[in-house]
């Protein structure tokens, strides 16, 4: 009866007109991205209450204690009020500049009366040097509930990736502020401490005419080195040996096709990696993308690119089309695409020989390491079970050669195929 009665008064003391994640007193979404180069800068963005006070971010380098505090430097955000959804909120932006690679910073975010915690980050090497990263399909349904659990066991897996990588539909309605307060919660404080990089995927596009969610921008501090029209949203940034390159695959395709051959004729690291939404090569039964496919892939081809990371179509499948007859399809590649799905709305598979591993109804993450030499994937489900592996080696011509390092298990498939929708 005591706990009845506890729980009983919880509830009746809630207010029943609040938002659940309405913006608090504190500092909450946390978030670290980067507008420009990892080794030297970073950025975080964070939200609160509207306040009078002046948002301020306050930065050290890392000691083993707290005498750090003593060092710690101001920095001044940008801020702008945003109303969404019922809930009315500032969001506050700062560009920490002038770090020193490959060192540990402390920082904390608030207003001179209320604070963050302290979190801690890396700055990137200014030199080639290996890293990994955790890649994220689609979230989008269901998140607190069903994904939280997925980029956790990602980060125990991983504790020390360099960033996060999204390939869109972090959620399902662009301006729905709880569905992204469930994004947010769902990383916590890991976002705060692990940059991310995300890309938009349709589910973060609304309205007549669609247009991106009103928080991508307030809440993602990222490039604008992309087309124009298209800032944080294409964007590309160079990391240890690596370029990391965001795609819009919802607006823009052609500009992004002239935008991307010429910033890879320009010269390129050892490694080029790929990120945008809608698959070149579709995983789902009635779904295919020819817009992206003949805009995107011949020049995939003509660069080299060794990893296109996608989501959208709510199945696993990887595979380098080098299998791929010449037809609609185009010239076969040495590309290496993954098409992936973090959250827990499925689709069927359309099963095809390009297909080195595929899955349905498996929720995966993907832990990706790079250095001067190989590329080394595995994807995980969210038990945290191995279900698929390789490795892309590079060659002195600059080719790649594919070591196949698929666990000795069967594929996820369904028994029953489902109605699948947009």
């Amino acid at each position: 009866m005591g706990l009845v009665t506890c729980v009983l008064a919880a509830v009746v003391q809630a207010p029943a007109s609040e938002p659940f994640y309405a913006p608090g007193v504190r500092p909450d979404r946390v978030i670290l991205t980067w507008e420009d180069q990892p080794a030297t800068t970073q950025s975080v963005t964070w939200r609160s209450r509207p306040v009078t006070q002046p948002a301020v971010a306050q930065i050290a380098p890392a000691e083993d204690g707290q005498l750090f505090v003593r060092s710690a430097v101001p920095v001044p955000a940008r801020s702008e009020t945003v109303t969404i959804d019922g809930v009315t909120a500032q969001f506050h932006s700062v560009k920490f500049m002038g770090l020193t690679p490959n060192t540990k910073y402390v920082y904390r975010v608030g207003d001179n009366v209320q604070w963050s915690e302290w979190f801690q980050f890396t700055t990137a090497s200014d030199t080639d040097a290996p890293f990994s990263f955790i890649y994220f399909g689609d979230a989008q349904n269901e998140i607190r509930s069903m994904w939280s659990r997925v980029i956790r066991q990602a980060v125990r897996d991983l504790p020390d990736a360099s960033f996060f990588l999204h390939a869109g539909d972090l959620i399902d309605h662009p301006n729905a502020d709880e569905e992204w307060g469930e994004w947010f919660g769902g990383a916590g404080w890991a976002n705060a401490m692990i940059p991310s990089v995300p890309s938009p995927g349709n589910h973060e596009y609304g309205g007549t005419p669609r247009v991106i969610s009103s928080l991508w921008r307030p809440q993602f501090a990222l490039p604008t080195n992309g087309v124009p029209g298209l800032e944080e949203s294409n964007y590309f940034f160079d990391y240890q040996g690596a370029r990391i390159i965001s795609l819009n695959s919802n607006e823009k395709v052609d500009e992004q096709a002239v935008w991307l051959d010429r910033l890879l004729a320009q010269g390129r690291p050892r490694w080029v990696i790929v990120t945008f939404h809608h698959p070149v090569f579709s995983a789902a039964q009635n779904r295919d993308n020819p817009r992206i496919r003949n805009a995107w892939k011949p020049i995939f081809d003509k660069h080299r690119v060794d990893l296109v990371l996608q989501g959208h179509d709510h199945t696993y499948a990887r595979g380098t089309y080098s299998n791929v007859p010449e037809g609609t399809r185009g010239r076969a590649g040495s590309t290496m695409y993954v098409v992936s799905v973090s959250g827990p709305k499925m689709y069927n598979l359309d099963r095809e020989p390009w297909m080195q591993r595929a899955a349905e109804d498996t929720q995966l993450y993907q832990l990706i390491t790079v250095d001067r030499n190989s590329i080394r994937y595995e994807a995980r489900t969210a038990s945290g079970r191995p279900y698929d592996g390789f490795a892309l080696v590079k060659q002195r011509d600059g080719s790649n050669r594919l070591q196949e390092r698929i666990p000795r298990t069967p594929e996820n498939r369904r028994l029953t195929p489902v109605a699948s929708d947009r």
